[in-house]
């Protein structure tokens, strides 16, 4: 019998985006060395050096993670020090869930218990659910309940993390009032010490909600009282954005094998339109899709991508064209027809080669 030849292993493939706590664990590690400063029970870091973490500290080496006011990352921390949770509140691609993590991983050493809200959404994935084969054969125990986000946040005390609250069902939103209040999680299935799960020093949550789901699963008043609301607005200043884009870009395309940069004056490009799309400049036309800083890194890094592996170079403002029809065609058809007028219009009086470009690449623009 004959076998055929020993195909070698498929080597490691690097995490495509790993937490916070494992992208900057030595600088969370350097600020914990250095942190003298007092500090919240159950706390990883101070106040103080939380607040480094998040907004930087170039002398000692920390790099700046959120370009926002640093008095809301101040009222962030000091609302999590205290028994109210946090809701961080803007539109959408304004960084508040990248906030959130960086946060959870400066205060309690881990961003990953998160709960990702959505309609189907249930109680079980927020609290406890059960191991069955095991419930059936053993009864309800502590070995076959199974621990979700906010039973192991309670019992290890530590940050948890709500995304998109407001897309939850109210019935199911409502479950945390008594965490919030009471900070105790009743395990009525269970007897004994077991039933009932009593928060331990640091745990609190963090939660977000896109002012654009205002109205789909409104809060009830009671959930609302348990919460500080922080608004995170979008980046104001062209200079600051393009900055943040061609970073987090740069980081993109690198980790996509892409060994050609972008361009500065594509991008210059690209981060105007969008602003021009948002509506946030006299002579824009506001679109309907969301057109925040985030789905600018998105283009980019599409731009990049199309540009070396299907020419072998950077990306072009042509690429821009062909990569922004998927961006502003989600939501309405005029979206699009929007498009084309800024195009037409708009581009055709801007100075600068990669302006011109741009309209001369308007017909490359998806009907």
């Amino acid at each position: 019998m004959t076998t055929g030849p020993e195909h070698p292993p498929a080597p490691e493939h690097p995490l495509q985006r790993p937490p916070a706590e494992v992208r900057y664990a030595d600088e969370l590690a350097a600020l914990r060395a250095q942190d003298d400063g007092p500090r919240p029970p159950g706390w990883q870091l101070g106040l103080r050096a939380a607040r480094r973490f998040v907004v930087g500290d170039p002398q000692a080496g920390i790099s700046r993670k959120f370009v926002g006011n640093p008095a809301l990352v101040e009222r962030a921390l000091v609302t999590l020090a205290t028994d109210r949770g946090l809701m961080l509140v803007g539109e959408p691609g304004t960084a508040k869930s990248l906030l959130s993590e960086l946060i959870a991983a400066a205060v309690g050493g881990s961003s990953t218990l998160t709960v990702q809200g959505g309609a189907a959404t249930t109680e079980d994935q927020i609290k406890y659910s059960w191991n069955y084969a095991l419930l059936v054969s053993e009864g309800p125990s502590r070995r076959s309940l199974v621990p979700a986000p906010m039973y192991r946040g309670m019992a290890e005390g530590r940050v948890v993390r709500f995304e998109e609250i407001t897309r939850c069902p109210l019935e199911v939103q409502d479950c945390l009032l008594s965490l919030l209040s009471e900070r105790v999680l009743a395990v009525p299935e269970l007897d004994g010490p077991d039933g009932m799960v009593f928060a331990r020093a640091g745990f609190n949550v963090i939660a977000t909600a896109n002012t654009r789901d205002r109205g789909v699963n409104e809060m009830s008043a009671a959930l609302k009282r348990r919460f500080n609301f922080e608004t995170v607005f979008p980046i104001p200043d062209f200079d600051t954005e393009l900055a943040l884009v061609e970073a987090e870009a740069g980081a993109l395309l690198r980790r996509s094998g892409v060994e050609a940069a972008l361009d500065r004056d594509v991008l210059e490009v690209l981060v105007g339109t969008f602003r021009e799309l948002r509506g946030r400049e006299p002579s824009g036309e506001r679109l309907s899709a969301v057109m925040s800083t985030a789905e600018a890194v998105s283009v980019a890094h599409a731009v990049g991508v199309r540009g070396w592996f299907l020419r072998g170079e950077a990306g072009s403002a042509a690429d821009v064209v062909t990569c922004l029809a998927g961006t502003a065609a989600k939501d309405s058809p005029e979206d699009l027809a929007r498009l084309r007028r800024f195009l037409e219009q708009e581009a055709a009086r801007r100075r600068g080669a990669q302006w011109q470009a741009l309209y001369e690449a308007r017909h490359l623009l998806a009907d």
